[in-house]
C-alpha cells in the first residue's frame, strides 16, 4: 500500500494549483454552495473520488485554496510595499488590498467559511491559518516602524497599533462582503483612512 500512495500524489504535484484555481474560480462564479468535489473533478478533468484522495477533505480543500489565494494576494502587496512612496500611501494600498471588493468577494467568502469551520480544525490546521493572519500582520509592524524611523509617521507601539487596524479592517470586511446596506468600499476605505490620519499623521509643527 505505501508504494501506490507515494505515486499518485507526485503526479498531482502538477495539477495541484490547477485544482486550487480551479476552485477559486467556482466560488467567484457560483459561490461555495457550488464548490463539490464532483464539479472540480470535471473541471480539471479528474475523478472526485480522485481529488478526495489528494485533499482527504473538503475542509483541507478550503485551506488549501485559501493558503494559494494569499500566496497570489501576497506577491502583489509585496509589490506595493516595495514602491518608494510614502508609508501613509503604502498603508493605504495595504488596506485597498486587505478589503473585499464588495459583496460575496470571493477570497473573503472563502476565508469566512475557513474561519467558521475553524472551530472544529485541529490545532495545526488553525496554525496554518494563524500564519496567514500573520503574514498581513508582519508587513504592518515593519510599514509603522519603516514610516516611524524616517518620520513620516507617529512612533506607535506596532504590534499593538497592527492588531488594532486588522480587527478593524475585519470589521469592515465582514460588513462588505455579507453585503449589509449602509456601508460600501469607499466609505469602508475612507473610515479606514480617517484613523490610519489621525493616529499617525504628525501634526503640523511636530
Amino acid at each position: 500500500m505505501p508504494g501506490p500512495a507515494r505515486r499518485p500524489r507526485q503526479r498531482l504535484t502538477r495539477p495541484r494549483e490547477q485544482v486550487l484555481a480551479a476552485a477559486m474560480a467556482t466560488i467567484a462564479e457560483a459561490g461555495l454552495d457550488r464548490l463539490t468535489m464532483a464539479g472540480l473533478g470535471r473541471e480539471v478533468g479528474m475523478s472526485s473520488g480522485h481529488i478526495l484522495y489528494y485533499f482527504g477533505t473538503k475542509d483541507e480543500l478550503l485551506l488549501q485554496t485559501l493558503q494559494w489565494s494569499e500566496e497570489q494576494l501576497g506577491a502583489r502587496r509585496r509589490a506595493e510595499l516595495a514602491r518608494r512612496v510614502p508609508a501613509r500611501e503604502r498603508l493605504d494600498a495595504l488596506a485597498g488590498l486587505y478589503l473585499p471588493e464588495g459583496r460575496r468577494d470571493p477570497r473573503w467568502t472563502l476565508w469566512l467559511e475557513v474561519w467558521n469551520r475553524s472551530q472544529y480544525a485541529d490545532d495545526a490546521a488553525r496554525e496554518r491559518q494563524l500564519d496567514l493572519e500573520l503574514a498581513w500582520h508582519r508587513d504592518l509592524v515593519a510599514l509603522l516602524a519603516e514610516g516611524a524611523s524616517k518620520g513620516e509617521l507617529r512612533p506607535v507601539d506596532a504590534e499593538r497599533f497592527a492588531t488594532r487596524t486588522r480587527a478593524l479592517l475585519d470589521g469592515f470586511g465582514t460588513h462588505l462582503v455579507v453585503g449589509l446596506p449602509g456601508l460600501d468600499r469607499g466609505q469602508a476605505l475612507r473610515h479606514v483612512g480617517e484613523f490610519l490620519d489621525e493616529a499617525l499623521l504628525p501634526a503640523t509643527g511636530e
